[in-house]
């Protein structure tokens, strides 16, 4: 749904306070373009495309991915300190240059890249133009040369079409095309589509996707799930009665937790014969915005910003990547299939049984992957407040430090009903690993 342009024209021109110049003699449109805000605008509007468009989890950290690494490609020749990702990330070769001795507005470059890459891998893109206009409209009003401004411009979009090339290869279109996954009802340890939708497996090929940071797929495998057993003394049976028990002692405070880190984003509510759905930002947006948050709370400038986005972003990509691996590997069942089946037909968890394999859980997963990376950015302790379920009226929650946030989100999954806890132990371990990794493989200076 297109916004009034007005209104985004607005957002776009208050005033801010601006940076410093960067690389060039006209400092004055280049203070003003060095303004991080439109960086943060630019991935608030594509997470809230890509909850307009339903994505899954794992495709939208995809979108954050290339379109971060674009954007951030975009503005280091302006920052000589930084280190292209060139060379870095699989498969991803050095790209376009700016002319030697020319004049460029790099944060125009940059968010170039980042809306071009953005709206390739959107449906809608016709929200993303709307930013987009609305941006270009900003830097024509801080008087930039235009020589600078169409250079600079056309510069962005060498840099988006070569990350748009770079994501042509990592097997995505493959796994468009692959046969339906074949869902194993006769083995009652496997995974089975659960209530109320009984949708179909999310991303069962997700795994042939292209590391981005990582050796491959599988190279930091998670901890094995709890040997699968119907005995009643088993460990397998008690990890399941823990979800049962826990579910029918549930307080306001883990009720809302439960709901609060949900971010299922397409959550079906059955009214007698009528289904209603509700669309909600991804996992990934979720650490997207935090990210937000903490960049603005520490007046990070644009660059700093932007290299952020990237780390994280690629954190999560990782993580949605190791734990998907592991899902339709290990392929276990749901407590709520075992426990319908085993302990009590009528029990529903407190929120919706996502569609896909119980190990690992991906919300531990990738958030301790993005807790790690902002962790090792901002120090801890770190006090932030995140306000991003404010618009499905749930109030804001402060943290002391983003391992708390990320620790928090793992047991909301046991606190739901939808992950025993190895799953969401198994996860977070996993998590912090992969985003360890990243950091450490990843040199931006």
């Amino acid at each position: 749904m297109k916004h009034s342009i007005y209104f985004i024209l607005a957002l776009f021109l208050v005033p801010l306070v601006w940076l410093p110049s960067c690389t060039s003699t006209s400092a004055d449109y280049q203070s003003k373009a060095e303004n991080p805000e439109f960086i943060h605008r630019g991935f608030r509007r594509i997470t809230d495309i890509i909850r307009e468009d339903i994505f899954s989890p794992p495709v939208a950290s995809r979108i954050y991915a290339y379109s971060s690494v674009a954007a951030y490609e975009a503005l280091i020749p302006g920052y000589p300190e930084y280190k292209t990702l060139a060379g870095q990330l699989n498969q991803f070769e050095a790209g376009p240059q700016p002319e030697s001795g020319q004049e460029y507005c790099y944060p125009l470059s940059s968010l170039t890249a980042l809306m071009k890459v953005g709206k390739h891998l959107i449906f809608s893109e016709s929200d993303m133009e709307d930013l987009e206009d609305s941006i270009f409209y900003a830097f024509q009003t801080m008087d930039i040369p235009q020589d600078v401004y169409d250079r600079s411009v056309a510069f962005g979009e060498a840099v988006a079409e070569h990350v748009i090339n770079w994501s042509k290869s990592d097997h995505y279109a493959e796994t468009r095309s692959m046969p339906k996954y074949t869902i194993q009802k006769e083995n009652p340890a496997k995974w089975v589509p659960t209530p109320p939708a009984y949708g179909d497996a999310v991303e069962p090929f997700w795994k042939m996707i292209r590391p981005w940071v990582m050796d491959s797929s599988n190279q930091f495998p998670p901890p094995p799930h709890v040997p699968y057993s119907e005995e009643k003394n088993s460990d397998f049976y008690k990890a399941a009665m823990e979800v049962y028990d826990i579910s029918k002692s549930l307080d306001e405070h883990i009720k809302e937790t439960a709901v609060y880190w949900d971010c299922n984003p397409f959550e079906i509510t059955v009214m007698g014969h009528l289904m209603l759905a509700t669309k909600k930002i991804t996992p990934g947006g979720h650490w997207i915005n935090i990210t937000a948050t903490a960049c603005r709370q520490t007046n990070r400038p644009i660059m700093e910003s932007t290299a952020t986005y990237a780390l994280v972003s690629l954190a999560l990509a990782e993580g949605f990547l190791s734990s998907w691996t592991e899902k339709y590997t290990s392929e276990l069942v749901r407590p709520e299939t075992y426990i319908n089946k085993f302990i009590d037909p009528e029990w529903r968890p407190y929120i919706e049984t996502p569609p896909f394999p119980e190990h690992t859980s991906a919300h531990a997963t990738i958030s301790a992957s993005a807790a790690t990376i902002l962790t090792r950015t901002f120090g801890e302790p770190f006090e932030f407040v995140d306000s991003t379920e404010v618009i499905f009226e749930l109030p804001a929650r402060t943290f002391s430090s983003f391992y708390e946030a990320s620790d928090q989100a793992a047991m909301s999954r046991l606190w739901g009903g939808i992950h025993y806890r190895a799953g969401n132990e198994g996860g977070r371990m996993n998590g912090r690993t992969v985003g360890g990794y990243v950091w450490d493989k990843i040199k931006m200076k």
